[in-house]
C-alpha cells in the first residue's frame, strides 16, 4: 500500500464530510489524516484526505466520490508538485535544568514557543510531515507530555488554480 493525497472540493453544506469520510470507512480504508476547511468561494470547501490504499482502489474510490452529489472536484496531489504542511502542539517537560537544551531545539526547527509554565513548555510547528516527526523525535528525550497535530493540508504548486478550474467546468463564475 501507499499513501495518496487527495484534495476534494466539495459544496459547503452539511453532511458532506460524512458522505465523503463514510466511502473510505465502507472499503475498509485507512484515513491516515483529513482536513476540512473553507476555501476562496464561500460555498466550496476542501477535504484534504491521505489514505493508504493502492492505486486500483483508490481509482475506484475517486469514482464513486465523483458521483457524490455535493463533490464537485477531485486532485490527488503528488508530493514533488504539491506543498504540504501540518500544524503540531506539543507538551514537553522543560524544568529550569533542560529548559534551555529544550529551546535550542525548537529555534533549530524554527518552531516556537507559545506557553511556559514553571515545569513545561508548548511548542507550536509548522511544516512538513517529515519535519514534524523529526522535531517530535529531538523532543522526545525531555518528555513529550501531550500532543496535537493537525491533519495535512495541501496545495498544488504553481498559479493555476483547481477552485477556478472546478467552477469553470461546472458552469459557475468564479
Amino acid at each position: 500500500m501507499s499513501r495518496h493525497t487527495l484534495s476534494v472540493l466539495v459544496e459547503n453544506k452539511p453532511g458532506v464530510l460524512t458522505r465523503v469520510a463514510g466511502l473510505f470507512a465502507r472499503r475498509a480504508f485507512n484515513i491516515h489524516s483529513l482536513a476540512v476547511g473553507p476555501t476562496e468561494h464561500d460555498d466550496i470547501s476542501r477535504i484534504t484526505v491521505v489514505v493508504d490504499v493502492d492505486e486500483l482502489p483508490l481509482e475506484q474510490v475517486t469514482k464513486q466520490l465523483n458521483k457524490l452529489v455535493n463533490v464537485i472536484k477531485i486532485v490527488e496531489l503528488e508530493d514533488d508538485a504539491s506543498v504540504q504542511r501540518e500544524l503540531l502542539l506539543v507538551k514537553v517537560r522543560a524544568d529550569t535544568s533542560q529548559r534551555r537544551h529544550v529551546l535550542e531545539v525548537v529555534e533549530l526547527f524554527r518552531a516556537h514557543v507559545v506557553d511556559v509554565v514553571p515545569d513545561s513548555v508548548v511548542v507550536e510547528a509548522t511544516g512538513s510531515p517529515g519535519k514534524i516527526q523529526a522535531l517530535l523525535a529531538a523532543l522526545e528525550p525531555f518528555g513529550v507530555r501531550e500532543i496535537v497535530q493537525s491533519g495535512i493540508v495541501a496545495i498544488g504548486r504553481g498559479s493555476r488554480s483547481i477552485t477556478d478550474r472546478a467552477l469553470e467546468r461546472v458552469g459557475r463564475s468564479a
